[in-house]
C-alpha cells in the first residue's frame, strides 16, 4: 500500500503551510483537478497513478529542486491516458495544437473556447 492515502498526499507535491496543494499556475491547478476526477472515474488506480508518477518524477534530467514537477504531473498523466486507452500520444498533441489555435485567435481577457481553433 502506498504511503499517500489520497492525491493530495503526493510526495514533493508543493503545500501551503496549513497543508494545502499549492498551485503557482492555473494549469497546474486543472491538471491536479483533471488527475483527481480521473482517478475518481476509475480510469486508472491509486497504485498505478504513485508508480507512473514517481517515475516520471524521477527520471534522469529532472530538476532536483522539483521545480518541475507539474511537468512531471502532466507528462505521467498523458502517459497514463495513453496506456489506457483514452488518448493516444497523437490524439492528445492535436487536442493540444487546438486549444493553442484557440488561444491565439481569442482576444485577451474572453474565454478560450476550443471551436475558436478555426
Amino acid at each position: 500500500m502506498s504511503r499517500c492515502e489520497t492525491l493530495a498526499d503526493s510526495p514533493h507535491l508543493p503545500k501551503s503551510p496549513e497543508g494545502d496543494p499549492v498551485f503557482a499556475e492555473p494549469w497546474q491547478a486543472q491538471a491536479f483537478a483533471m488527475t483527481v476526477r480521473l482517478y475518481e472515474q476509475g480510469v486508472f488506480s491509486w497504485e498505478d497513478w504513485a508508480k507512473v508518477l514517481s517515475r516520471e518524477v524521477h527520471r534522469p534530467g529532472r530538476a532536483i529542486d522539483g521545480a518541475d514537477y507539474f511537468d512531471c504531473w502532466v507528462a505521467a498523466l498523458s502517459g497514463l491516458l495513453n496506456e489506457r486507452g483514452v488518448a493516444s500520444e497523437a490524439e492528445q498533441a492535436a487536442l493540444s495544437d487546438r486549444w493553442a489555435r484557440a488561444a491565439e485567435a481569442t482576444p485577451h481577457g474572453s474565454p478560450i473556447l476550443l471551436e475558436n481553433a478555426g
